[in-house]
């Protein structure tokens, strides 16, 4: 390039240079409010999230206060007589006012008869007897025997003129007989002062309590004289109705004329919602207030760039060839890396489906072609051989659906939790993981019958076992095993306690061993960091783990990680158990427990092995039982229908004849109406992990089990209720 043709372009490029130096920062500036604004809407989110959930456990903690009082209340007075209650009234009062001076959010106690007549209260002695209450809704609504409290709306109290609003209980212990009920007031200035003080006392904010049936119980400010709410309370119903534990909407003016940002919440023990809104023009004023603050530094910043645009037109000429020298050297670099990118793409999108299309395609055609041949030979005098050709073929069809698999398996998918068969997963997964993991690497499931459903975004729980999976076949690089077991579990309250972030309770469990070389404890204690790895560089991110660990985490479970060094690693996903709403039973009331003497229960032992089945019969017989036994369900079954008169069904879940326990155990009940169930087996396929757990409600006795662990358990089935003993079997695994 000619010397006039280099200046020509520094011209053009130093007049680019001053105007990018004024159109650059303000497309920053355009951008940046943009960002601030986002990030002022984040914010409040935020902060109305945190001031949500204080508001929402200080309503939980007042309203379970006063159900707490009630309650005290009803173990003093709740089987006492009415006219006792009007004669001990001073006495009465007295000892209820103690409550109400130990709970300033309880304003007064009211206990009213059967016949809505007041009997005695702490706000006013002695009390008006002719002052009636069977009109307010509380005690309509309590005569009901499923209704044992109900949350009041706010009205002026007949005894104070002053507006409360209640809880209120039904009077005695007993459901078929209405007594009267029990009424724990308290002030909705109880919860305007709390609002107040959370918030600053700042106009800009409007705090709400609300039965889910849109009845106001406390509000901050104060309604005066009957005013609504704001102009949003309906739009807020029908967001409640779409999601109804809690969410947060964005509502127009109403009848007040103000925008508001509204977040709200289900109170979780109670039919009550806690709300907390933003008047929408206090988001735009903090952005302002933010945007001043950019132009206060922009603007002189703008002036510097155009000035150094103008001081850099002296040096472009002798720049210019190094400037395009080094632009060139750039977009180089650009081309080489986004090359090495595509081809790092393409190698890992190879990998994954090129092995299994060349493979899987060459099986897929070999059999379909013999399936094809053999049908072609076939004559239509054999149909039973023609069925079996076509359903032969059908399978066929079902494996080369696997690709269209690894396809969705690989797309970005928002989350979207689910009810899961985790089994099915796996079980759907494993070719998969085969393939992807390479020869060297033999893969098994080993899946629990019965397994509980669990309730997680099924494409994030893929990407979490293969994450493992890779993660356990790079810690065998000469090759090795990879175990996928799930089972049921329950952990206890010693477990909880001994891993703060875990509650006790029934989840589904995925675990993933490898017989690699093991972790160090020091290792364990940081394999969940983010971008921690003891791979070498440049063969690991770290932040596999760390993506399992936080979706777990997310979908409520519980991750840990099990290794010693030159016998492998196993990691366990621990997820809730879900429970559909129509399948929970009631608590189950249990007898007293009686010695085995005092009754003479009759005992049907069934197990197939012969020397636990004599044990077990002679234990139960010295204990003082009448025992029979059968190695058989088959034999089992005719001793109940042809003997009659067992109490107790002592079965291993295991048995010969392809009749397991818990099918013999189904049948048992039908046909002899209260017979008591127990469970064994010694299924122990993995040193450490176990093939899952019966379903709660179901008495279980694992092998091997002592004298001891025998009597006891035999006594805790036998002292169950039959409401209990109704509960549905849940499935085990072998005996």
């Amino acid at each position: 390039m000619s010397e006039p043709g280099v200046r020509r372009g520094a011209t053009r490029a130093l007049y680019g240079l001053v105007v990018a130096s004024v159109l650059l920062p303000l497309l920053a500036f355009v951008g940046g409010g943009f960002l601030a604004w986002r990030a002022v809407v984040a914010e409040a989110q935020q902060d109305l999230g945190r001031s949500l959930e204080v508001a929402t456990e200080q309503a939980t903690e007042v309203l379970d206060t006063q159900l707490l009082v009630a309650d005290r209340v009803n173990d003093l007075v709740g089987d006492m007589p009415d006219n006792r209650i009007a004669g001990d009234e001073a006495a009465l009062r007295d000892r209820l006012a103690e409550m109400v001076r130990r709970f300033p959010q309880v304003t007064g106690i009211l206990v009213i008869g059967a016949d809505g007549h007041a009997l005695v209260s702490t706000l006013r002695f002695p009390i008006d007897r002719a002052i009636a209450f069977n009109d307010r809704e509380y005690f309509l609504t309590l005569q009901d025997p499923t209704r044992p409290f109900q949350i009041g709306a706010v009205a002026d109290g007949r005894l104070t003129n002053q507006p409360a609003f209640t809880v209120a209980r039904r009077k005695g212990n007993d459901p078929r007989h209405f007594a009267g009920a029990i009424v724990v007031s308290v002030s909705p200035h109880y919860f305007e002062t709390f609002d107040r003080t959370l918030l600053n006392d700042s106009p800009d904010y409007v705090v709400g309590l609300f039965r889910e049936d849109g009845v106001n119980l406390a509000h901050y400010p104060a309604i005066r004289n009957g005013a609504p709410v704001w102009g949003g309370y309906n739009p807020l119903l029908e967001a409640i109705r779409r999601q109804p534990l809690g969410g947060l909407i964005r509502v127009p003016a109403g009848a007040d004329s103000t925008d508001r940002l509204i977040a709200y919440r289900r109170l979780d023990t109670y039919p009550v919602y806690a709300s907390i809104a933003r008047r929408w023009g206090s988001l735009w004023a903090a952005w302002r207030v933010l945007m001043a603050t950019h132009l206060v530094y922009g603007v002189p910043a703008t002036a510097a760039l155009v000035l150094l645009a103008l001081d850099a037109a002296r040096r472009a000429r002798h720049q210019e060839a190094t400037l395009a020298a080094l632009e060139a050297e750039v977009q180089r670099r650009e081309l080489a890396e986004d090359a090495l990118r595509q081809a790092q793409k393409m190698e890992a999108v190879g990998r994954l489906t090129g092995g299994i299309a060349h493979d899987f395609n060459n099986h897929l055609t070999v059999i379909s072609s013999n399936i094809e041949l053999l049908k072609r030979r076939l004559t239509p005098d054999n149909p039973t051989l023609i069925r079996l050709a076509d359903a032969a073929m059908q399978g066929v069809q079902r494996a080369a659906t696997l690709t269209h698999r690894l396809l969705a398996f690989s797309r970005q998918q928002p989350l979207d939790p689910e009810p899961l068969d985790a089994g099915r997963l796996v079980t759907g997964m494993s070719d998969l993981l085969q393939r992807t993991l390479g020869e060297g690497v033999t893969v098994e499931t080993v899946l629990a019958a019965g397994l509980w459903q669990t309730r997680v975004d099924a494409n994030q729980l893929e990407n979490a076992l293969l994450n493992l999976a890779v993660n356990a076949r790079d810690a065998m690089p000469t090759g090795g095993k990879l175990t996928i077991e799930t089972a049921n579990i329950h952990l206890d309250d010693a477990y909880a306690d001994a891993h703060v972030e875990v509650e006790a309770g029934h989840y589904v469990t995925v675990a993933i061993s490898d017989t690699g070389g093991g972790m160090t404890p020091e290792v364990i204690a940081r394999a969940f960091d983010p971008f921690f790895t003891t791979k070498p560089l440049g063969q690991g991110t770290g932040l596999g783990l760390s993506m399992v660990y936080g979706f777990v985490k997310q979908s409520g479970g519980h991750v840990k990680i099990y290794s010693e060094l030159g016998r492998g690693s196993t990691v366990k996903l621990y997820l809730p158990r879900y429970v559909r709403q129509e399948e929970r039973q009631p608590a189950a009331a249990r007898m007293p427990r009686r010695a085995a003497h005092e009754t003479g229960e009759t005992i049907l032992v069934v197990e197939d092995d012969a020397a636990v089945r004599r044990a077990s019969v002679e234990a139960l017989r010295e204990m003082g039982y009448v025992v029979l036994e059968a190695p058989d369900a088959m034999e089992a079954f005719r001793l109940i229908l042809d003997r009659g008169g067992i109490d107790l069904l002592f079965t291993d879940v295991g048995l010969p004849g392809g009749v397991n326990g818990r099918a013999l155990a189904d049948a048992a009940r039908n046909a002899a109406i209260g017979l008591k169930v127990l469970f064994t087996t010694g299924y122990t396929r993995n040193a450490i992990l176990h093939n899952g757990t019966l379903d709660g409600g179901v008495h279980f006795l694992a092998k091997p089990f002592s004298l001891e662990q025998l009597a006891s358990k035999i006594r805790e089935a036998l002292d169950t209720s039959t409401a209990e003993d109704a509960k549905p079997i849940g499935s085990a695994g072998k005996g």
